[in-house]
């Protein structure tokens, strides 16, 4: 059975959660009878939701197809529930070529995750431009990550209970001025630029995706410049809950990205930054692509 595309798009009757199905088609769940009214509220309504959504995807009424190029796809969820969660130095190689460019030549692991936001509102959908920010940063840069959402709440979740808390699997590109973020002596400020959060193109549920062994690249104008595996994170998604609930509750709805590998722009020698006009695709094994172009 085919994994499940659960996409949030739009039309002249408004945004809501629907289903992106084979062959260019867009089942508008809500014309099939699994009336919510926005993907927020589709994951608040808990586990019985998708298994009812999977009968209609195998046999959906025609009544409820759309042509996909009659849609618009926003962001699967367009302003995450709070926070988007994000985890720094996530791969091992990439933790060492981020301390090549400060010239530390033995880097160290990090002992526990490093946690920091990006604001809701960076949110944008596949396609949308990403703002160069160019009166504001000289070094914008990109970070293919894989991203979970988290679909039942939690707080002080235990490793081996943590993927229960997890509703489904999309992409996100976390967008980053470099220079803000060694300015400001923290990852805020470089990180929550307006717009430098592409996410999508859909959420694939976790029933349907094992996530500890995924491909994960990315390309700029063509030029593949990450490559690597979801398996060789420092810190694993059970971890990263596990470590993120303690003492903090989970929602459903909150998105965590899962920190980037190596080969992004500011490490390269001579660093290579995201200009107008370049176009980033990201592409993860067994969810899809993500392709956004920079705009001015």
């Amino acid at each position: 059975m085919a994994a499940l595309r659960l996409i949030t798009f739009t039309d002249t009757s408004g945004p809501r959660p629907g289903l992106m199905l084979e062959g260019g088609r867009v089942l508008d769940l809500a014309a099939a009878g699994i009336r919510f009214t926005s993907m927020q509220a589709l994951i608040e309504a808990g586990p019985v939701v998708v298994p009812a959504i999977r009968p209609i995807a195998e046999a959906p009424p025609e009544a409820a197809l759309l042509a996909a190029d009659a849609v618009t796809l926003l962001a699967p969820i367009p302003r995450p529930h709070r926070n988007v969660f994000c985890v720094g130095r996530n791969y091992q190689d990439h933790v060492a070529e981020g301390d090549r460019t400060r010239g530390i030549t033995q880097s160290e692991v990090p002992k526990y995750p490093q946690f920091f936001t990006k604001a809701p509102d960076t949110v944008i959908a596949p396609h949308a431009e990403i703002p160069s920010h160019g009166t504001v940063t000289k070094y914008l840069d990109y970070e293919a990550e894989l991203t979970l959402v988290i679909g039942t709440a939690g707080r002080d979740i235990a490793r081996e209970d943590a993927l229960k808390h997890v509703f489904g699997y999309t992409i996100a590109n976390d967008v980053t001025g470099r220079d803000l973020q060694r300015r400001h002596g923290q990852w805020f400020k470089g990180k929550s630029l307006d717009r430098s959060c592409p996410l999508g193109p859909w959420i694939i549920p976790a029933e349907d995706l094992d996530a500890t062994d995924l491909a994960i690249k990315l390309w700029i104008n063509g030029e593949q410049r990450q490559s690597s595996r979801t398996s060789k994170m420092i810190f694993d998604i059970p971890e990263i809950i596990h470590q993120l609930s303690a003492g903090f509750t989970l929602l459903p709805g909150d998105v965590i990205m899962t920190g980037t590998p190596e080969g992004v722009g500011y490490a390269m020698v001579p660093p290579r930054i995201l200009t107008t006009g370049d176009r980033v695709e990201i592409e993860i094994e067994g969810i899809g692509r993500l392709e956004n172009p920079v705009g001015a």
